[in-house]
Formats: structure tokens, C-alpha cells, sequence
């Protein structure tokens, strides 16, 4: 049978569920999680692996040790799941930043001893997004060790609960904010400078497909810019890799596949929160792809970047 790899799917380590839920920001549809919940979903949607992460709103509460230590709490959780239950789970390895020095740490631990398929990065760290220059070691070492990088959205401080009550912050801020960390990466130099990173962006890349044009034409308003992605903005963006969670339908995938080819496409579900199954019968029916182009995004294309797999 073949492989279908679910790369955005998400877990509860029961240290981290309690956290939040001292801080009251734990989300409705993970409080049904549990490891069997995963499995079950994955068997209706044919899915043979998913790779776990902890989900918004992250680890960092304000101090170094706590965070330090529920990243590795959780860590140790998911790679208990990877061995528990053989073949079923992956994981890729939380970090504590904005504490660089921790994260470093992190980096060698979850990936050289739990065996993490990759890294797990949120697009911004409160008042901070990826590639600010203060996240440069980290950065210089995932690129070191040519790690996968797979970023989920976070509402950052200056956007918090603005649309409140009429609408979530995840309707609208997460594609913004996944947006906006590319546009950091990009324009502030760390995918040129850091060309080994392999970075899969959540949600089909959030709504930068769709302004791919300004994108495109920021270096032609600010000449400055030119030497920070001296191969044009459409190079790193045609490099990156992007997921179809919570997108596995016609208006973003119309978008995206303008943008890269299926090659660049990574299955992915954002379980709990929605279904494989959905995310199977959006891909089928979207009108966007081949049965070559499903087979690619179902596992082909994840298993060219996880060669221990």
C-alpha cells in the first residue's frame, strides 16, 4: 500500500496541557486528543505516518527554565509516541526560543538523540519573527545540519484578539502571520545566507500566494534589498515547500499551484482540529491535480526530504 505522510498534525503532551490550562489558553478541539484519537482519524484517511507537533500558542510564557524545560517534556512525550507506536509516528522536535542558547541545546538533544525527523519553528516569537537577525546561530545551525523545518502560525502580540468576538484570531491572523514570518525570512536575508534550511510553511504558505506580487516587487521599490536575495524573491520562494492543512481546496490550491509545482505541495491535516479524510477528498476534488501529482503530495515529495524515512 502506499504511504500517505501527514506532516501538520498535532499533540498534547500531558505536561504542556496542563500549562495551558493554568494559563486558559488551551484549544477546544484539543482537549479530545489522545494518542488512539490520531490513530483512528489516520486509519479513515488511509494516512500511514504523521509527524507530530505542539501547536499554538507555543512554549514561551515569559520565563527561560520553564520553557526550557516544557520543550523537553514534550519532546520526550512525542518520541515516546514514535516508539510506542512503530511506523505510525514521527515527530519534529520542539525548540524554546527566543532563548537561543537553550535552543541550540535542543537541537542536538532532539535530533541527535530522540532522532527527530525535523524541527519544529512557530512564525514569530511574540514581539519577534523568523529571521530576525537575533535567531541567526539558530538558523546557522539548522542549516548546518540541512534539518527540515516546519513552521505553524502563532498570533503574534500586536495582533491578539482584535477580531474578538465576531471572528478568531486563527481565521485571519495565521495565514497573515505565516505571510509575514516568509516575508522576514526572505527580505531579511536568512533564506539566501542560509540556503540548506528546508523549510515547509504551514497552510499552502498562508495567504502569500495570493500576494506574491508584492512580493515580487518590494526589490524594485527598495533597491537595498537586492543584495539580501540576490536571485530574486521567486527563487526562494519556489524553493520552499508548503502544506495543505486546513487549504485541501479549490481557492488555495489554485493559488499555490500557480506559485510551485505539485513537487513542492507536502500532505498535511492540522488533526485535531481537522480531518484527514478532509483533507483526502478536498486534494481529490479540488480539480488542481493528477493521480502523479496526488501520489507526489500524499509521500513523494516528504520522503525526498526525510531521507531516514
Amino acid at each position: 500500500m502506499a504511504k500517505r505522510i501527514d506532516v501538520h498534525h498535532h499533540l498534547l503532551p500531558p505536561d504542556y496541557r496542563a500549562e495551558l490550562s493554568i494559563h486558559r489558553e488551551l484549544q477546544g478541539a484539543l482537549k479530545k486528543w489522545t494518542p488512539q484519537w490520531s490513530i483512528e482519524d489516520m486509519d479513515k484517511g488511509g494516512v500511514t505516518t504523521s509527524i507530530l507537533t505542539v501547536t499554538t500558542p507555543g512554549f514561551w510564557f515569559g520565563d527561560v527554565e520553564q520553557t526550557r524545560r516544557l520543550v523537553r517534556t514534550s519532546n520526550d512525550y512525542a518520541a515516546k509516541l514514535v516508539r510506542d507506536f512503530p511506523g505510525r509516528f514521527g515527530m519534529f522536535a520542539a525548540l524554546p526560543l527566543p532563548d537561543i542558547e537553550g535552543s541550540l541545546r535542543e537541537i542536538e538533544y532532539g535530533l541527535d538523540t530522540l532522532e527527530a525527523d525535523g524541527i519544529g519553528l512557530f512564525t514569530n516569537y511574540r514581539d519577534k519573527w523568523l529571521g530576525h537577525p537575533s535567531f541567526d546561530p539558530v538558523l546557522a545551525e539548522l542549516n548546518r545540519r540541512k534539518v527540515v523545518i516546519h513552521v505553524h502560525p502563532d498570533t503574534p502580540d500586536c495582533c491578539r484578539n482584535i477580531g474578538a468576538p465576531d471572528f478568531r484570531d486563527s481565521m485571519v491572523e495565521y495565514g497573515t502571520d505565516t505571510s509575514r514570518a516568509i516575508g522576514h525570512v526572505v527580505f531579511g536575508g536568512a533564506a539566501h545566507r542560509f540556503p540548506d534550511m528546508r523549510f515547509i510553511w504551514s497552510h499552502a504558505g498562508g495567504t502569500m500566494p495570493f500576494i506574491t506580487e508584492r512580493f515580487t516587487r518590494e526589490p524594485i521599490a527598495k533597491p537595498e534589498l537586492k543584495e539580501r536575495v540576490p536571485n530574486g524573491v521567486l527563487h526562494e520562494l519556489k524553493k520552499f515547500h508548503y502544506d495543505t492543512a486546513q487549504a485541501a481546496h479549490v481557492y488555495a490550491m489554485s493559488s499555490l499551484t500557480r506559485l510551485v509545482p505539485a513537487s513542492q505541495i507536502v500532505f498535511g491535516t492540522d488533526a485535531p482540529f481537522r480531518t484527514s479524510v478532509d483533507h483526502v477528498k478536498g486534494l481529490r476534488e479540488c480539480g488542481c491535480f493528477s493521480e502523479a501529482d496526488l501520489r507526489a503530495i500524499d509521500s513523494e515529495n516528504i520522503l525526498r526530504l526525510l531521507t531516514k524515512r
